[in-house]
Order: C-alpha cells, then structure tokens, then sequence
C-alpha cells in the first residue's frame, strides 16, 4: 500500500530551499505517528533535509549520489534505489506494507498514478516557498476523514488532517 503524507499551504507550496516554510508541531507529531514502524520513501533532498535519520522507520532514498550509498550502505535503516525502475520493484515486493511518500516533489511526481492514500495536513495560510505539490486529480480519490484545528498555544495556523482514499 503506498500513501503520500504532506503538508501544504493554501497555495500548494510544500518546501522553501529544502526544508518546510512553517513550524506546526501538530503536523509533526501526526507524520511520526502514521509514519512510526513504517517505510518511508523520498529523495535525497528530502533526506538530506531530516535532522537525523528518523527512529523506527526504514528509509528508501532514491538517489544516484554515491557518497549517500557509500555512507549508508551497512545501515539497517537505509536502502537507496537508483531510478524509478528500481523503486518500482521495490514497492511490488513491498506492496502489502504500509510504505509512505514523504517527498519531494518529484517522487510524488513520478508514483501518482500508484499511490493509494493521500494524508494531508491543509494549512490554512501562505508561506514563502518555491516548493510546490503536484497536481492531483482528487476526483479519483475519496475524502474518507477530516480533522479540523484551530490555533492554540504551539500551534499559530488553522490546519487540517485529510486522508483520501483511491477510489
């Protein structure tokens, strides 16, 4: 099963010079409970991005950086692929895992056509960004549950948790 969990703002922007334009704990503490036991899958940007490698996840980098593979390559919790060709048969063999798509924008790019779930965090604001989601044709999946918050003391934005489903 492969899931795509994101955050935008209200115009779609998804990232500002690799990292994410807003600081909303919330959307963070979601991502690493879906997230949590699961693999995630991303580019080297977006892994480069990440503080540290995230406990309790297997993280699938699509990359051809060979200091990445050089690096990673006797660690557990890191498996690089090096081209779509090679994430695919990842995924078929995976398939009946719970595997996320955490970025970036090209990785969401190239396995929209197979991705089942959608989890978005909709913030209801406008960041500085030049990071945009892809367009997805949400008339092929079904909104199957939305949480909406308001702001409070950690965090500043009006957001909401939507998961969708492949129809």
């Amino acid at each position: 099963m492969l899931t795509y969990i994101w955050a935008e703002d209200l115009s779609h922007q998804i990232g500002f010079n690799s990292q994410l334009p807003w600081y909303l704990p919330a959307d963070l503490k979601h991502f690493k409970e879906l997230t949590m036991g699961h693999s995630i899958i991303m580019g080297r940007k977006t892994f480069t991005s990440l503080p540290n490698i995230l406990p309790k996840r297997h993280h699938v980098i699509l990359t051809k950086n060979q200091k990445l593979v050089q690096k990673y390559q006797r660690n557990s919790q890191v498996e690089i692929v090096s081209s779509l060709t090679e994430l695919n048969s990842w995924l078929k063999y995976h398939k009946n895992e719970k595997n996320y798509v955490i970025g970036g924008r090209s990785v969401f790019q190239a396995l929209i056509s197979q991705v089942d779930y959608l989890e978005k965090t909709a913030i209801k604001a406008n960041f500085i960004a030049n990071v945009t989601m892809p367009q997805i044709d949400y008339d092929k999946f079904a909104l199957i549950k939305s949480v909406a918050h308001q702001p409070d003391a950690n965090n500043t934005y009006y957001y909401d948790f939507l998961t969708y489903q492949r129809k």
